[in-house]
C-alpha cells in the first residue's frame, strides 16, 4: 500500500527498512497463496491439468525472493495523483520502485514493477522536467540490507537553476565489483536507455553502442518491458534472444529470471539453422561468398528450375467417366502459381487441389453436384499425383544445396549474372560427396540449407527477437534471423568497430535491410557507464584505423579506474600482474590470443592459481577467468590482463579485423586493465 508523501518524524533508514521486510513479508505471502491453489477440481481433464499445473509452477519461481537481490531501489514522491490512466491513489502518493510487484493481503501495492507506467519518471524525471515528482529517493544495499538513501528533491523551488546533481549511490551501483553472470540494471537504467527500453513492440529498434554504454542490458529490458506490455500477445508469438555463443548466452541468462521472466528462449544463430551436423569449416573467401546475400537468389533459382511445365493431360478416371484436364490448362494453373510468389511447398501442396477443381469444374458442366469431399478424392488420385510428381517434385533443401555445392555445372547454371567464376570455384567442394549425411557441413552450409528451407516452407515466425552482437553476422545470416520475427519486431544490437569476422556489417541501414526491417529506427549509446575513462581513451586510437566516423565512447564514470601498460621479459611477469589484481575484489579476467592460452594455462596451474573458462561462473574462491581472444567479446570483468596485444592482432585474418578483436579485448575491464607485452605494441596505439 502506498503510504502519504510527508516524512514522520522516526528514523528514515529505519522507516524503510520497516518497509522493506514487510514487503518481503507480503511476497512470501504471495508465493504461499500460489502453492496453497488447489487445482483438483478446476481443470476438465489431465491435459488441462499439466498445463495449469505448469503455470503455477511458472508463477512460484517468478515470485522468488532473492536474498542478495534488493525488493526495491528506488521511491517515488507525487506532488499530485497520477494520471487517470494509471488509475492508482491520491494526492502526495508514495511509490516503492522494484524489479516486480508486490501487494499486501488487500491487494494495495508496496512495490511497483519498475516497467509500470508510473514508475517511469524514476529514470526520466528531473530538475528541467520533474513530471510531478516531489522527491526521488534511491536506495543503497550492502546484500540484501538496506543500508543507505539519497534524496533528490526534483521539484524544489528554492534551486531554481534545475542543474543536475550526481548521484553517488547511482555511481557506487554502476563501478560495484562483478562476481558471478550478468546482472540486470533497473537501478541504474539512464533516460537515453530508458526510451530504448520503453519503446514499442510493433517497431525494430537497431542500437550503436560502444564499450561498456549498456546495449546489452537494454536489450534484455527491453524484452522484460515488452513482456509486461504485451504478455499475453506475447506469450502466443513468442520471444526470443539470439547472442554471439554458449559462453555470452551463459554469463547474460540470469538477467531476464532475475527480473520475474522465465518464459524467453535463448539460442545462436548456429542453434536456429541447425538442421545438420555442423563438422567442417570454410576459409574465409568460401564463407564470405556463402554469406553473401546473392546466394539467395542463387538458391531460389535452384529451387524453382524443378518445376517444369506440364506436356501430358491428366486423365482422371472416376467409375465409367474419364474426365481430362489438358496440358496447356494444367500450364495455365502452373504458371499461377509460380506467379503468386508463394512458398515452393505450399505451391506444391496447392496443385493437386488446383487440379482437382478442374475436374470438378468439367464435372457440373456435366450436370453432376460433385461437393468437398469429391474434390479432395480427385486430389488423391493417382494419375494427379504423378503429375504433380512430375512437374512440382519434391525437394529436399539439404540436398538441393550439396547439389550446388559438388555440380559445377548446375551453380553455374543458377548463378549466371550474380556470382562470377572465381566465386563460384571458391564455394565449390573439391572432393565429391556420396550423401547429405556424410557431407561435412559447415556454419555458413548450414545457414543456407535454412534458406532453402524456408523458401519450401515458410519458417515460424515470433513476436520479438532481441539479436546482440548483431555486427559480426553475415548477410545470409541476418537473413535466418529475420524470418524468425518477420511478423514481428526486433532489437538489435551491435558495435560496427567490434565486428571481427571478414563479412562483418558495413552499416545498420544495410544490416536491417537483410533483416527485413528497413524501418527500423537506429539509435546511438556513447555514454560509457562501464569502462574507465583512461582505458576507453586508449582503446579509442583504434577507432580510426578500424571504424572511421565512429563517435567514440565518452566515460561518464567519476571512479578514472586503473590503467598500465607494462613491459615483461617472461610469462611469470603476466601471472604476476593477475596475482596483483586478484588482491582486489571482483572478477579478473586474463584476456590472451587464443594461441597463446595453453601455455598461460600452464603457468597459472604453476603457480596455483585455478581458473576458469569463458561462461564458467566466477565464485569468491575462483575469480580468474582464462579468456582466448575469440571468446571475449560481450563478456565483462572488473580487472583485466590482457597478453601481448600484437599477438591477438596477428591471430587474425587481416589487419583490420585483428584491431577490432584487439579493441573488444582491451574494453572488457570495469575497474582497471593492465596491459603486458614482449613483442612491440601495434603502431596504432602509438600516441
Amino acid at each position: 500500500m502506498s503510504t502519504p508523501a510527508h516524512e514522520p518524524l522516526d528514523d528514515p533508514l529505519a522507516r524503510e527498512r520497516s518497509h522493506l521486510a514487510a514487503s518481503r513479508s507480503a511476497l512470501r505471502a504471495m508465493r504461499e497463496d500460489v502453492e496453497a491453489l488447489d487445482i483438483r477440481d478446476v481443470t476438465a481433464n489431465w491435459v488441462n491439468a499439466e498445463v495449469l499445473a505448469h503455470q503455477i509452477d511458472e508463477r512460484i519461481k517468478a515470485l522468488a525472493d532473492l536474498s542478495d537481490t534488493p525488493l526495491f531501489f528506488g521511491r517515488l514522491d507525487y506532488l499530485h495523483a497520477p494520471g487517470a490512466q494509471q488509475a492508482e491513489g491520491a494526492e502526495g502518493e508514495r511509490f516503492y520502485i522494484g524489479r516486480r510487484h508486490v501487494h499486501d493481503a488487500d491487494g494495495d501495492p508496496m512495490v511497483i514493477d519498475w516497467r509500470a507506467p508510473v514508475s517511469q519518471p524514476f529514470y526520466r524525471a528531473s530538475k528541467k522536467d520533474p513530471m510531478d515528482i516531489g522527491l526521488r529517493r534511491r536506495f543503497g544495499y550492502t546484500g540484501g540490507d538496506l543500508t543507505a538513501y539519497e534524496d533528490e528533491h526534483l521539484s524544489d523551488p528554492a534551486d531554481p537553476s534545475g542543474a543536475p546533481t550526481t548521484s553517488k549511490l547511482l555511481q557506487q551501483e554502476i563501478e560495484r565489483p562483478r562476481v558471478g553472470p550478468m546482472r540486470d540494471i533497473v537501478a541504474t537504467i539512464q533516460p537515453e536507455q530508458d526510451e530504448i527500453v520503453r519503446s514499442g513492440l510493433g517497431g525494430t529498434v537497431c542500437v550503436q553502442g560502444g564499450p561498456g554504454t549498456g546495449k546489452t542490458a537494454v536489450g534484455l529490458h527491453r524484452v522484460a518491458y515488452l513482456l509486461y506490455a504485451h504478455r499475453e500477445r506475447l506469450a502466443r508469438t513468442g520471444t526470443l534472444v539470439i547472442g554471439p555463443n554458449r559462453s555470452f548466452l551463459h554469463y547474460i541468462e540470469q538477467v531476464l529470471p532475475a527480473l520475474g521472466e522465465l518464459t524467453v528462449r535463448q539460442a545462436t544463430v548456429d542453434d536456429l539453422v541447425g538442421h545438420v551436423e555442423v563438422r567442417g569449416t570454410d576459409d574465409a573467401a568460401a564463407a564470405i561468398v556463402k554469406g553473401d546475400a546473392r546466394m539467395a537468389e542463387v538458391l531460389r533459382r535452384a529451387l524453382y528450375s524443378h518445376v517444369t511445365m506440364p506436356t501430358e493431360p491428366v486423365v482422371v478416371v472416376r467409375g465409367s467417366r474419364r474426365w481430362r484436364v489438358p496440358a496447356y490448362e494444367l500450364e495455365v494453373v502452373v504458371r499461377e502459381l509460380l506467379d503468386r510468389g508463394i512458398r515452393y511447398g505450399a505451391a506444391r501442396e496447392a496443385l493437386p487441389q488446383r487440379i482437382a477443381h478442374a475436374v470438378l469444374v468439367q464435372m457440373e458442366r456435366a450436370g453432376e453436384a460433385p461437393d468437398d469431399r469429391v474434390q479432395d478424392s480427385v486430389a488423391r488420385n493417382s494419375s494427379v499425383k504423378a503429375a504433380v510428381k512430375a512437374v512440382w517434385p519434391a525437394v529436399d533443401p539439404a540436398k538441393l544445396v550439396l547439389r550446388l555445392l559438388t555440380d559445377a555445372a548446375f551453380l553455374a547454371e543458377h548463378a549466371e549474372g550474380l556470382l562470377d567464376e572465381d566465386e563460384q570455384k571458391t564455394v565449390l567442394w573439391v572432393k565429391p560427396v556420396r550423401s547429405v549425411k556424410s557431407a561435412k557441413w559447415s556454419a555458413a552450409d548450414a545457414v543456407l540449407i535454412d534458406e532453402a528451407t524456408d523458401l519450401i516452407q515458410r519458417t515460424h515466425s515470433l513476436g520479438h527477437v532481441v539479436l546482440d552482437e548483431a555486427q559480426d553476422l553475415s548477410p545470409m545470416q541476418y537473413r535466418a534471423v529475420g524470418r524468425r520475427c518477420t511478423t514481428g519486431s526486433a532489437t538489435v544490437l551491435g558495435d560496427l568497430a567490434q565486428g571481427t569476422t571478414p563479412w562483418a556489417t558495413r552499416s545498420w541501414d544495410e544490416a536491417l535491410a537483410h533483416l527485413g526491417k528497413r524501418e527500423g529506427i537506429i539509435e546511438e549509446l556513447t555514454a560509457g557507464f562501464r569502462v574507465p575513462t583512461d582505458v576507453i581513451t586508449y582503446a579509442s586510437r583504434l577507432l580510426p584505423h578500424i571504424a572511421p566516423g565512429l563517435t567514440p565512447v565518452a566515460s561518464v564514470r567519476e571512479n578514472p579506474g586503473f590503467f598500465e601498460v607494462r613491459t615483461i621479459t617472461e610469462t611469470a611477469e603476466v601471472i604476476g600482474a593477475c596475482e596483483e589484481l586478484l588482491g582486489n575484489e571482483g572478477s579478473t579476467g586474463l584476456i590472451a590470443a587464443d594461441a597463446r592460452v595453453p601455455a598461460l594455462a600452464e603457468a597459472l596451474s604453476a603457480a596455483g592459481i585455478a581458473c576458469l573458462a569463458p561462461g564458467e561462473e566466477t565464485t569468491r574462491e575462483t575469480r580468474l577467468t582464462l579468456v582466448p581472444a575469440s571468446l571475449a567479446k560481450g563478456l565483462e570483468y572488473d580487472y583485466v590482463v590482457l597478453d601481448e596485444p600484437q599477438a591477438v592482432v596477428d591471430g587474425e585474418p587481416d589487419e583490420r579485423t585483428g584491431l577490432r578483436r584487439l579493441y573488444v579485448a582491451l574494453t572488457r575491464a570495469v575497474s582497471g586493465l593492465i596491459v603486458t607485452y614482449a613483442a612491440p605494441l601495434p603502431t596504432q596505439l602509438a600516441e
